[in-house]
């Protein structure tokens, strides 16, 4: 079966920069990825290069920011009262999620100041070009469950345990 849209797909994958550093590994974390295509599970150059691949293939994929995460968007960092945090021992790097206009973001904690702390929003890896080095375990048709939630739902789930929210 290839991938397509509708269809569950369960990949190993190896997530490196451009300098050949290591950023993620779902076999080193012995858990590989399952998503639903064409739902936006993904980022979208690697949901692209992924299209029309069939089971058992392995493919490398290098992706510009403006196809993984984005480019930077310097107006993202920003300064906020030191008072916006429920901690108090703050330090930078730390990572928060915060309410966002387009729903839940993580900010990072850029510096920290007596009555102001310097945020970035911007994702992480945002302005980074990424390689991946992809396996194909299995591509399933999608249960409607699943397309009803947009997500892949654990093995056995009812579909009495779901919320189907399609209009007949």
């Amino acid at each position: 079966m290839h991938i397509a849209p509708q269809r569950v797909v369960t990949l190993h994958y190896v997530l490196s920069g451009t300098d050949g550093e290591v950023l993620d590994d779902s076999r080193a974390r012995e858990r590989p990825l399952e998503y639903l295509h064409g739902h936006h599970n993904i980022v979208a150059g690697l949901e692209h290069a992924l299209d029309g691949q069939a089971e058992n293939a392995e493919l490398s994929v290098t992706l510009m920011p403006a196809e993984a995460y984005g480019l930077r968007n310097e107006s993202l960092v920003r300064e906020v009262g030191r008072d916006a945090f429920p901690v108090d021992d703050l330090s930078a790097g730390m990572r928060f999620q915060t309410p966002g206009d387009a729903g839940p973001e993580v900010v990072t904690v850029l510096e920290v100041g007596d009555d102001a702390v310097l945020i970035d929003s911007n994702h992480p890896l945002a302005g980074h070009t990424l390689r991946y080095r992809l396996q194909v375990l299995a591509v399933r048709e999608a249960t409607r469950a699943e397309l009803a939630k947009g997500h892949p739902l654990p093995a056995g789930t009812e579909p009495g345990e779901v919320e189907d929210r399609k209009v007949l």
